[in-house]
């Protein structure tokens, strides 16, 4: 793991690093020692691990509760070169989500690629990430929406060391399968009105984790027009079950 000298700024301390060849930074408490909580976050389709709701959540977890916050660019976003599949997938499935095209052929490429590459590369740097004094081998956690959703359902269901989740923006013809076998307790935020994903797809990916502590969040708008203070409930749902 290659870090970068850190910057610091209100109590937040910032770390770029590769791990290999995977970009990414970590948000800890400026003079941290000892174990803490670890959030991995995952941003959107288009943005990248520093987007600007990424890193507010981030300082905000730290500043809070004192946790370690960690993100990193998916494939062919932020730092990372382009990735043939991953790219072809995710432009086809646009086009064909436009024209009203067949996309379960698509949805499977993507999930298969997800099993294959995304989640082996999160789990070596959620325990690069834990090696370090500073952070330790504490709780994890998991934040995602849109595809930090889509790429966060498979990482909870094969990771145990993620103990709760914030995520939504998501469907179920991506999801169901890998959300059924996720119990951890799950906060879940759709959009009334989203135009991407059908509000029964949102609805029927909540009901598919198998999750006793599950608690929707339904706002009125579009995809990227969730509320700001759901970030104070998230902040809270972290706390209670990270501690």
């Amino acid at each position: 793991m290659r870090f970068s000298s850190p910057t610091a700024s209100d109590g937040v301390v910032e770390q770029l690093f590769h791990l290999d060849d995977v970009p990414g930074v970590l948000w800890t408490p400026r003079d941290a020692e000892g174990t803490r909580p670890l959030i991995a976050m995952g941003h959107g389709g288009g943005q990248h691990k520093k987007a600007p709701d990424i890193a507010d959540r981030a300082r905000r977890f730290v500043t809070d509760c004192g946790f370690a916050v960690v993100a990193v660019d998916a494939p062919s976003h932020g730092d990372r070169p382009d990735h043939e599949e991953f790219t072809r997938v995710a432009t086809e499935y646009e086009i064909r989500l436009g024209n009203g095209g067949e996309l379960a052929p698509l949805i499977a490429d993507f999930q298969a690629l997800v099993v294959r590459q995304i989640v082996p590369e999160w789990q070596a740097v959620l325990s690069a990430v834990q090696k370090l004094r500073h952070v330790g081998t504490g709780p994890v956690g998991y934040w995602g929406l849109s595809l930090g959703c889509v790429l966060g359902v498979p990482l909870i269901d094969a990771e145990p060391r993620i103990r709760a989740a914030v995520l939504g923006l998501g469907g179920a013809e991506v999801s169901a399968e890998a959300a059924a076998r996720v119990a951890v307790p799950v906060e879940f935020l759709m959009q009334w009105d989203d135009e991407r994903v059908p509000r029964p797809q949102s609805l029927a990916l909540f009901d598919a984790f198998a999750s006793t502590e599950k608690t929707l969040h339904a706002n009125p708008g579009r995809h990227g027009e969730v509320p700001a203070f759901e970030t104070d409930s998230t902040v809270r749902f972290f706390a209670r079950h990270l501690g």
